[in-house]
């Protein structure tokens, strides 16, 4: 089974560009110790993005991919994530299998 991934846009269901501009970067930010295996602790723990939530910039627009094997990892983590989208109203689209993220 693949893992299926979700692209969270910077934009509203309306179209309006989300503010603020950082936004994509603070999320991922948020869920940088969600990782294979685990948190690393120390320093290295704030190094980097997760690889389950890593922000993009598409066409102009930020964006966050989300890898649905963040769910497995911790589910209140993922809930975190897609309730943010849903909240915030943004574009969220499944990414195609076999897709360049």
């Amino acid at each position: 089974m693949t893992d299926r991934r979700f692209h969270i846009r910077g934009l509203t269901r309306d179209g309006r560009t989300f503010r603020p501009s950082d936004w994509a970067e603070r999320l991922a930010g948020a869920m940088a110790s969600f990782r294979p295996g685990g948190g690393s602790g120390g320093i290295a723990a704030y190094i980097g993005y997760s690889p389950y939530c890593v922000p993009q910039l598409i066409d102009g627009v930020k964006c966050v991919l989300v890898s649905d094997a963040l769910r497995g990892i911790e589910p209140m983590a993922w809930d975190f994530v897609m309730n943010f989208a849903r909240d915030n109203e943004l574009q969220v689209s499944e990414v195609e299998p076999g897709a360049r993220p």
